[in-house]
């Protein structure tokens, strides 16, 4: 019997036949992404249109940015005023009214203290500023007391009238007077240069209206009727000076020492 052996065209039906496995039909293989393609390429058509929104995004933003601009250039509001809280009064209390009396017993008497301690300090000052004026007026009147050429001792007398008074003032003019002749016919000219001056004593120290003062003196005489030798005399006085408004003019005046120093040739 000769073998029959299969038809190339049935074992290729029945080879296909077991490649379809039974039930497999629902999964829809490879055709997936055949089908979804469309819609992929649908999407990528629509995103052109979807990117196209952002361009309009910008205005929006900016019109934002704007308002905000103005909103903030506009000035703030002024604050409400706070309300005004009324407090009761309430009495200082014991501890503190004692201690303002403390403090002020302090006051006081630190202020006693210190204008106790500044009088005296005030009184020695006024001193001595007095002392002073009382020394210049004693310097500048035996100046011009004893200084004089034959051109001005007519009018010596004047100008002295200015740090004189009482009886010494017209003792001295009439010294002067006695003297302005034979002076002047010999040419005489004096000049006196006070040394020192001191004041010797001030009462009352606290309204001094009296004082005396000590004044050291060197004078020069010159005349042609000695050959312009010049007489040298160290001489001092004491100066009795009384307060007249607020100048002081010399009431009497003494001579302490007196020296002549003359070359005798």
């Amino acid at each position: 019997m000769e073998d029959q052996q299969p038809d190339p065209g049935d074992l290729t039906t029945e080879v296909e036949d077991p490649k379809v496995p039974v039930g497999k039909s629902r999964r829809t293989p490879k055709a997936q992404p055949q089908t979804q393609a469309p819609e992929a390429d649908a999407e990528a058509d629509a995103e052109p249109e979807t990117d196209a929104e952002p361009d309009a995004e910008p205005e929006t933003e900016g019109s934002a940015d704007a308002e905000d601009t103005d909103d903030t250039d506009l000035p703030d509001p002024a604050p409400e005023p706070e309300p005004v809280v009324l407090v009761p009064h309430r009495p200082a209390g014991r501890k503190l009214v004692i201690a303002a009396a403390v403090a002020s017993a302090v006051f006081v008497g630190a202020s006693g203290f210190a204008a106790a301690m500044v009088q005296p300090y005030l009184v020695q000052r006024a001193l001595v500023e007095t002392k002073l004026n009382i020394a210049r007026t004693a310097t500048d009147a035996i100046t011009t007391l004893w200084t004089y050429t034959p051109d001005d001792m007519a009018t010596l007398a004047d100008r002295a009238s200015a740090y004189l008074d009482g009886d010494f003032a017209a003792e001295y003019r009439r010294y002067i007077d006695a003297i302005v002749e034979p002076n002047k016919q010999a040419q005489v000219t004096n000049t006196t240069q006070v040394m020192g001056a001191a004041v010797e004593s001030v009462s009352p120290p606290t309204t001094p209206t009296e004082a005396t003062a000590l004044v050291y003196t060197n004078s020069v005489a010159t005349s042609p009727v000695t050959k312009n030798i010049p007489s040298l005399r160290y001489l001092s006085y004491r100066l009795s000076l009384q307060r007249d408004g607020g100048d002081w003019r010399i009431v009497r005046m003494s001579t302490i020492t007196s020296f002549d120093l003359t070359p005798q040739l």
